[in-house]
């Protein structure tokens, strides 16, 4: 990941202790909902990079330990879309991911009816579809399987009424592991997804 998302990470762990003595946060869990768009670099072994747009969404389940810290998970889904070219040719490429988090949490309460919401944490994720259109042809499932990655994100939320905030999001990911390319499909290759970046509507319910 960018040396940017460490010194953002610096920065939240500084802000949550400059409030901490603000925080009135009670609830034990919150249900939280993500969406944003952004883009990240599709990086090949052997052919070559290309850049991805990206439309995603996450529902995740906190479980607050303390006022300050807690732990997430849930699901979530990614659409990526955008051109590239290979060896085959030039191509329009779509992939949907499902994606499972594991996040450790942190908020606190800026003012009375503002808060900072952090999480930083690892997914694993698998390909649900896989589409790239050449010119002539078109070739599917050309990579599948399990990859493996971390994330790091912080919102700014509103509390519009007493169990309900609103607010915009930025969240940050790249892949540690690759996936591998089907042997039957004419391209011997490994990717992954690095420096994906999105920024969107954030949404927390207090149950």
């Amino acid at each position: 990941m960018k040396k940017a998302n460490y010194i953002l990470l610096l920065t939240i762990i500084f802000t949550f202790n400059l409030t901490q003595a603000q925080d009135e946060k009670e609830s034990q869990f919150d249900l939280i909902g993500y969406g944003g768009i952004g883009y990240g670099i599709v990086e090949n072994d052997n052919e070559p990079n290309y850049n991805l747009n990206s439309n995603s969404g996450e529902i995740l389940l906190n479980y607050n330990i303390n006022k300050k810290f807690g732990i997430a998970t849930g699901i979530g889904m990614n659409e990526l879309s955008g051109n590239g070219f290979n060896s085959v040719g030039n191509f329009y490429h779509e992939r949907t991911l499902l994606k499972v988090p594991l996040l450790f949490t942190m908020g606190s309460k800026l003012s009375e009816n503002f808060r900072v919401f952090a999480n930083l944490g690892f997914y694993g994720q698998t390909i649900v579809k896989d589409e790239y259109r050449f010119l002539n042809d078109t070739q599917k499932d050309i990579y599948d399987g399990w990859n493996f990655g971390a994330q790091i994100g912080i919102g700014f939320l509103f509390d519009m009424f007493d169990n309900f905030s609103v607010g915009i999001n930025y969240n940050s990911q790249s892949d540690f592991s690759k996936f591998e390319s089907n042997n039957n499909v004419g391209i011997n290759d490994k990717q992954k997804m690095k420096n994906l970046n999105s920024i969107g509507i954030i949404l927390m319910i207090e149950l």
